[in-house]
């Protein structure tokens, strides 16, 4: 059945680099063909020559060898049990909320993607589930939010936008001792540059949108699960839930992958330059990026991840300064989504965020002045050169 599933492809190695991995996952060759890359099987249902003995794959939402093979690459990169491929992000962090029975209750950072606030505050709210947010650089104040009920802690590190930093390790120390699961949304940072796994996270999930797809031509969620135990508990959701990512995406996202490590290296590299030059410039109240020597948390980050990451958010004022300014920038797409090979200018206040009251906003420093880049793979010159110029109508 799909459930006990080890996927297309050859046997992993054990010990790689990440760069090497990213490539050798041992899902890399189709192994019904050898082919180099993993066919589009473009079907959905599968032929049963003997019911007696049901084959590896019988109905395409139970599992598809395009889907399995993506799952199998994504656990291996974030160093998880099994994978799990879903038709967002948010349907990946959706399946993982819904393990949680009616009448749970969940402590989640309060610096969260603003449709996670929404899931939990419109969604789940019906369900019975019961969300807190809390300021999770504190762990004191996440221990005295914990309830009898309390199922889960989840978190985002760094967090969207304002790229706060959480101690994973001892957030998921505290957690294990409570008795809850760990989530962590690792979309920002990608397996290149941080596993929570590796720090005691029990699920984690991602925007494939983003980095891991990378290119804008694809919207994809995954998760992947430190144990077989909720490796069972997700494919029941996910298979029961149906909302799966198709083969077309899984082979896209896939694809993607391949460049991850290089991408980001540069990306990352970009970012680190425009921290310092958005930092430095009049124009500019305060810049939000873990790579900065006065950035909250940097100490932490540091010994939980690999780099800053390709990610910041800066303040320039109010509406009337980021209208300004945007309508200056010829560089970066002026859109929703972050992670691309293009470089994104997002404004949290109307689009990642727009679903979080003013107030909730404000309290989480989302003010209608700041601004969220991703930076791609553009020329680091001309990207400050047209920072430059935009700013100069602010």
């Amino acid at each position: 059945m799909a459930s006990e599933r080890q996927g297309p492809g050859r046997h992993a190695p054990d010990r790689f680099s990440f760069e090497t991995l990213n490539l050798h996952t041992g899902a890399e060759v189709d192994p019904y063909t050898g082919a180099a890359s993993i066919p589009i099987y473009q079907a959905s249902t599968f032929h049963q020559p003997d019911f007696d003995h049901p084959p590896e794959f019988d109905y395409a939402r139970s599992g598809n060898p395009t889907r399995v093979a993506l799952e199998r690459v994504i656990a291996e990169l974030e160093g998880g049990v099994r994978g799990f491929a879903f038709a967002s992000g948010m349907a990946a962090i959706t399946a993982a909320l819904l393990l949680f029975p009616a009448g749970s209750h969940i402590v989640a950072c309060e610096d969260i993607y603003g449709g996670t606030y929404r899931a939990l505050t419109r969604v789940f709210a019906r369900l019975g589930v019961e969300a807190t947010f809390v300021d999770a650089t504190d762990l004191d104040r996440v221990r005295a939010a914990i309830r009898p009920n309390t199922r889960a802690l989840y978190l985002e590190t760094p967090s969207n936008p304002t790229l706060r930093i959480i101690d994973l390790a001892s957030a998921c120390a505290l957690a294990k001792e409570r008795g809850l699961v760990t989530i962590v949304d690792n979309t920002f940072m990608s397996p290149y540059l941080q596993r929570p796994h590796d720090l005691g996270a029990d699920i984690v999930v991602h925007s494939a949108t983003k980095f891991l797809g990378g290119h804008s031509d694809v919207v994809a969620g995954l998760a992947t699960v430190a144990n077989e135990r909720l490796g069972a508990e997700m494919y029941l959701i996910q298979n029961g839930f149906g909302g799966v990512l198709g083969p077309y995406d899984s082979w896209l996202v896939m694809r993607g992958i391949k460049t991850l490590s290089v991408r980001m290296r540069q990306s990352q590299s970009s970012a680190q330059a425009i921290a310092r030059f958005l930092q430095d410039h009049p124009k500019v109240n305060r810049v939000y990026y873990p790579g900065l020597p006065g950035h909250p948390g940097k100490a932490v980050h540091d010994r939980q991840a690999k780099g800053p990451g390709a990610v910041l958010s800066f303040d320039i004022g109010g509406a009337d300064e980021v209208r300004r300014f945007a309508a200056r920038l010829r560089l970066p797409l002026f859109a929703v989504s972050l992670g691309a090979a293009e470089s994104i200018l997002s404004y949290p206040a109307r689009m990642s965020h727009a679903s979080m009251p003013p107030d909730e906003r404000a309290r989480r420093g989302i003010t209608d002045g700041l601004l969220r880049l991703s930076v791609g793979l553009e020329a680091e010159a001309d990207l400050l050169a047209d920072l430059e110029q935009a700013l100069q109508a602010v």
